[in-house]
Formats: structure tokens, C-alpha cells, sequence
């Protein structure tokens, strides 16, 4: 091939090459921008979807606040109309394994008894462990409850006409006297809730471990908070007068028999199987602290018993303590009578103390026995399981 026919060759391939890699350029950005269109479109088709779910969800928010809103208002104008038609049901969330295994003996207050251990066991299906997180860095919590073993519970829910609510109620500090029902702590109320402070010891699972306490055993538990003293303690609040006085729960010592080491060491044997305390010199501490108040119902104090009434009062005297607030002159009845030293009997962990207290208000703890209604120690926890964390 002459050198002229090369060149013209060359000449000719070369624009078509040009040619050809423009028609590859132009149908690769042609399938390229076909593509972007089609990813754009299925962009604006997301995007449509997405706003319309978004409003969507925007009305059915808008529908249920209207619907709360509504019943919030029905609920309104229904307890405006009828109380008795408007309910809130609350369900325990936990049930309270107490040192007191009875109403009698168990304190008035919290605190009174730095020893009152308890252990709050919450119901996993309704509070889970991870709940707990975080409570033990308090020195103590608030305990919202319920007065299960008030009397007259049923006739407060089910017939509230026939529950005989008295709108005043006997006072202990007052030796008798009345106060108006939300002048006090009486268990006796329109709604039968407690609340009250204990010291946290102890955190485990779904157990917490609380000491100071005033609950009795099997007590249900509805809520508890942590305990916050910059706006839980109130500074400069007031109380009356008649509990500025000197207490008149106070006793004046207490003593123990020279029968009662012996007798408390036999029933220790299977007592502290399902106890919260480690040693029965702990428990002979915590039967010292509770004796060290006037335990006794406003009834007992103020009304002697003859020695018919003695036999019988290890039977009567829970049933007594939570009429106490009811007895209106039954005790002036007995002022005059003579009084008769009576043996009177506290139950702790199913240990079952007798005592007896003279009139200076001195006590003797006679002896322990092991009571018939000794706690279930199914599903209890004893010292052990809280022995590497108190």
C-alpha cells in the first residue's frame, strides 16, 4: 500500500472514531439521565408516601388527644354528678415481707424503729429488674400503700353507705381525744392509702431491702419514689401543739426476764430460717426497740382489765387495735375499776413476745414462743440473701 493511500486511510478512520465515541458519550449520558429520572421519580414517589404517612399519623395523634381530652372531660362532669360513678383502678405492684407479723405492734410511725426491717418484693411481670436501677444510691424512699386489713375495707368499696366513716377519730398522743380524720395518720380513711418514709439498705433483682419501716406483713405496694431532702423536707413547717408536747408512747425502760435469753435461743433454732435478722441477739435488739413505745391500743391504756379479759387478750388484742379509732366512751366506762396487771403479746416473724408493763410505764419481756401462725417461708428471704450487702 503506497504511502498516500495510508494517509488517506488514517484521514478517514480518524473522524470515525471521534463519530463513534460521541454516539457512545451521548448514549451513555442518555441511559444515565434516564436513569436519574427514573431514581428521581421513585424519589418523589417515597417522599409522597412519607408526607402522606406523616400526615396520617399527624391526624390519628390529633383523634386520640381529642378522644383523652373527651374523656378526660366525661370523667369530669361524671364526678361532678355522682363521686360514687367515678373509679380509678390501681393494681399492686409489690407486697411488703415485714418483720410485724400482726396490726398490733407494729409502729405508728416511721422510723420509730430503726431495726423494723422489710423486704419490698415487686412483681417481675409488672416491674422489671432494670426498674430498680439507680434506687440504692438514696438514703431512703416514700412508700405509697394500702391499709389491707382495715375491717371495714369491703363495706368501703362495695357499700360506701354502711362503712360508718367517722369524720373524727380518737388520737393516741391525745390519750383518747378526737381529731378530724385528716388532722391525722389514722388507717381509717375515704381511701384507704398509706405513705411513708423507709431507709433503703439494700437493692437485689426485684427486692429491696428497707429498714425503719411501720408496715405490717402482706402489706401491697402500689408505688414507691426516692426520697429527696431539698424539697421532701419542709423547713419551716408547723405542727400543733398537742404534738410539740412531751410523747406519751414513750416508755419509761424496758427490761427482759431472767427466762428470756433462754427462751427466745430455743425458738431461734427455726426461726431464723425465714428471719431478716442474723443472730437472735439482733432480734432481742429489735423486740427492745419496739417495746420502747407504748404499743398498746388507746383502749387498753385508758381501761383496765380484769382477769377474765387477761385470759383472752392474745386473741382479742389485734381485733382491738384496729377498732381503736371507732371506741367512743367504752373506755370511760371502766375508769373506776380496779387495775389488773395484764400480760400483753407482740408478734415478730412469727416469734410471739409477752410482756407486761406497770403503771410508771416500765416493761418486762417475759419469754418468746413460737406462734400457730408462723409466716409462709415460701417465697421469703431470710438474712442470707442480704448478708454480703448489709
Amino acid at each position: 500500500m503506497s504511502y498516500e493511500t495510508k494517509q488517506l486511510t488514517a484521514t478517514i478512520a480518524l473522524p470515525l472514531t471521534v463519530f463513534a465515541a460521541a454516539i457512545s458519550s451521548i448514549y451513555y449520558y442518555w441511559k444515565t439521565k434516564s436513569k436519574v429520572a427514573d431514581l428521581n421519580s421513585k424519589i418523589e414517589t417515597l417522599e409522597a408516601s412519607l408526607n402522606s404517612s406523616l400526615k396520617n399519623c399527624a391526624a390519628e395523634r390529633r383523634g386520640r388527644i381529642r378522644a383523652q381530652q373527651d374523656l378526660r372531660k366525661g370523667l369530669a362532669e361524671a364526678k361532678c354528678h355522682n363521686l360514687e360513678q367515678t373509679a380509678y383502678p390501681f393494681c399492686a405492684i409489690g407486697v411488703v415481707q415485714s418483720c410485724f407479723s400482726t396490726r398490733n405492734g407494729t409502729p405508728r410511725q416511721p422510723l420509730l424503729v430503726p431495726l423494723a426491717r422489710a423486704c419490698l418484693n415487686f412483681d417481675p411481670s409488672r416491674v422489671p429488674p432494670a426498674s430498680l436501677e439507680g434506687l440504692e444510691e438514696y438514703s431512703h424512699c416514700w412508700i405509697i400503700y394500702v391499709f389491707h386489713l382495715n375491717t371495714d375495707l369491703d363495706k368501703l368499696w362495695k357499700e360506701p353507705s354502711r362503712s360508718k366513716l367517722k369524720a373524727k377519730v380518737r388520737v393516741p398522743r391525745l390519750k383518747g381525744g378526737k381529731m378530724g380524720v385528716f388532722a391525722t395518720r389514722t388507717p381509717h380513711r375515704p381511701c384507704p392509702i398509706g405513705l411513708t418514709v423507709a431507709k433503703v439498705e439494700a437493692v437485689r433483682g426485684h427486692m429491696v431491702l428497707l429498714s425503719g419501716v411501720d408496715l405490717v406483713d402482706g402489706t401491697p405496694v402500689l408505688d414507691i419514689k426516692p426520697y429527696l431532702p431539698f424539697c421532701d423536707s419542709v423547713k419551716d413547717a408547723t405542727v400543733p401543739t398537742w404534738l410539740t408536747a412531751d410523747n406519751p408512747l414513750v416508755v419509761a425502760s424496758v427490761s427482759f426476764s431472767e427466762d428470756f435469753s433462754s427462751s427466745l435461743a430455743d425458738c431461734w433454732k427455726i426461726a431464723e430460717k425465714k428471719s431478716l435478722y442474723a443472730s437472735a441477739d439482733e432480734m432481742q435488739s429489735l423486740i427492745e426497740q419496739v417495746l420502747s413505745w407504748d404499743i398498746r391500743s388507746v383502749s387498753q391504756r385508758t381501761r383496765p382489765h380484769n382477769s377474765k379479759k387477761e385470759e383472752n387478750m392474745s386473741n382479742e388484742v389485734d381485733n382491738i387495735s384496729d377498732n381503736d379509732d371507732y371506741q367512743d366512751e367504752e373506755a370511760s366506762e371502766h375508769e373506776n375499776e380496779t387495775p389488773v396487771e395484764v400480760i400483753y403479746r407482740v408478734n415478730l416473724e412469727g416469734l410471739d413476745v409477752s410482756y407486761r408493763i406497770d403503771s410508771n410505764g416500765n416493761v418486762i419481756a417475759e419469754r418468746v414462743t413460737l406462734s400457730s401462725e408462723i409466716p409462709n417461708s415460701k417465697n421469703r428471704c431470710n438474712h442470707s440473701v442480704w448478708r454480703e450487702r448489709v
